[in-house]
């Protein structure tokens, strides 16, 4: 699958936003009004109408690019031994990752503040009643229940009811099909997807350029309902996403490393560090793909062969960070209302975290995408997104360098599994010293 590269949204005008609402909310307080004008609601209301936008774009956005990207790898050489090789250890570490996100937060439980759920500090305006009752009517649902529900009865009903999940199953089974029917109409209806998700893509760009308003007026209303305070638990949850994503870097995906028979695997943060540094300066792992394939050739010593193919299909499927960050955030929105989920639920959340990381991958701001998802799924109002938008851009930065560390630990495990024992040893550690070519596999 090619990766769907997009213009990365820029850092400033969001963080600078983020900082005069935080001002003008503390200023106007709970009241929410300046000189006996009332203002909240309008930042309710900008607040709102960007979720609002978010929420549009993602059933034909998430279909599109379903489609085209299994349409793209669903037949050739992708689907031998080294794709299946290949996507066995995406879809292994990304689990990973959720499974350590899930257990940080049930652990940390961001969303709790004080023994008390963090609903107000947010200001959360569901009721805490009314989301409990949409949770438990779907709590009472059992795995089979939920895998069950997987396969929607009708696509179209499945779409308006925002059942993504089904969306999610038709779209892989559509694009599946789709490489598999004879010219000209595989090609024909392709291009139709493809124009699909082209047009799809403009739209979000364009609602995301729209962000430093909606987090101006969702900040704003945050804190002139909560006051700073506010800030507390969202920092928390912060901080439990950089501790999971610290601790997939430095434990887990190095172990991967050691029992591929890698002896140093901290060498190769030495041999990606450029390509690192520059994901998380863009937030873009497809910007970052070039450099990263040149310090996997050049610097790390795997062969172009299995570079070329295992890292730009990581690029455009791999993104343990996003679904490490998904995970959480939902955990932290469902503590947040005073929620305990079942384990049917949990489940739910983690199989939806792993699927939307690939399905929704290398579109803009494609984390709010997937959680969206995975809160209307196990019933919760997505206006908790307006919580996560705070932090969401520093937190991009680095989920998205973890998701580049981690397609280089699949790409050299590839590797070696394939026969490429020289993959970073000593002397492929010279490598970074010196620029050399790797010796030809």
């Amino acid at each position: 699958m090619a990766a769907h590269q997009s213009r990365p949204i820029a850092a400033t005008p969001i963080l600078v936003a983020m900082a005069i609402g935080a001002v003008v909310g503390w200023l106007i307080g709970p009241t929410g009004k300046v000189g006996g004008i009332e203002v909240l609601g309008l930042f309710e209301f900008l607040g709102t109408l960007f979720i609002n936008l978010l929420k549009m774009v993602v059933v034909p956005l998430i279909a599109a690019s379903i489609v085209t990207g299994v349409a793209s790898i669903g037949s050739g050489r992708d689907l031998g031994r080294l794709g299946l090789k290949t996507l066995g250890f995406y879809v292994f570490t990304t689990l990973l990752s959720v499974l350590i996100a899930l257990t940080l937060v049930d652990l940390i439980k961001p969303g709790i503040v004080n023994g008390v759920p963090a609903r107000a500090l947010l200001a959360l305006e569901a009721s805490s009643d009314v989301v409990n009752s949409s949770v438990q009517a779907r709590a009472s649902v059992t795995v089979f229940d939920t895998l069950l529900g997987i396969v929607p009865t009708n696509i179209l009903q499945a779409a308006s009811s925002n059942n993504l999940l089904g969306v999610m199953f038709f779209s892989v089974l559509f694009g599946f099909f789709l490489a598999r029917i004879e010219l000209p109409y595989r090609q024909t209806v392709l291009e139709f997807w493809q124009g699909l998700f082209r047009v799809m893509m403009r739209m979000t760009t364009w609602v995301m350029s729209l962000a430093p308003v909606g987090i101006f007026g969702l900040t704003a209303r945050v804190v002139a309902k909560s006051g700073i305070s506010a800030a507390g638990p969202i920092l928390t949850f912060g901080a439990c996403v950089v501790a999971g994503i610290i601790i997939y870097a430095v434990v887990a995906l190095p172990v991967l490393l050691r029992i591929a028979g890698v002896r140093n695997p901290m060498r190769l943060f030495s041999a990606m560090s450029p390509a690192l540094l520059t994901a998380f300066s863009t937030a873009s792992s497809a910007a970052t793909l070039p450099l990263s394939l040149e310090c996997l050739e050049k610097r790390a010593g795997v062969s172009e062969r299995i570079a070329s193919f295992v890292m730009p299909l990581g690029t455009s499927i791999n993104h343990a960070g996003s679904a490490l960050y998904e995970c959480a955030g939902a955990m932290f929105i469902a503590q947040a209302y005073g929620l305990d989920l079942s384990f049917g639920q949990q489940f739910t959340v983690v199989t939806l975290a792993l699927l939307t990381s690939m399905g929704v991958a290398g579109i803009p701001a494609a984390s709010l995408v997937a959680i969206a998802v995975i809160l209307s799924a196990v019933g919760l109002p997505p206006e908790g997104i307006g919580a996560l938008l705070v932090l969401d851009r520093l937190l991009d930065m680095a989920r998205t360098a973890i998701n580049v560390f981690a397609d280089a630990v699949c790409t050299v495990i590839v590797a070696r599994l394939e026969g490429e024992t020289e993959v970073l040893s000593s002397s492929g550690a010279d490598l970074v010293n010196t620029g050399a070519e790797p010796a030809a596999k």
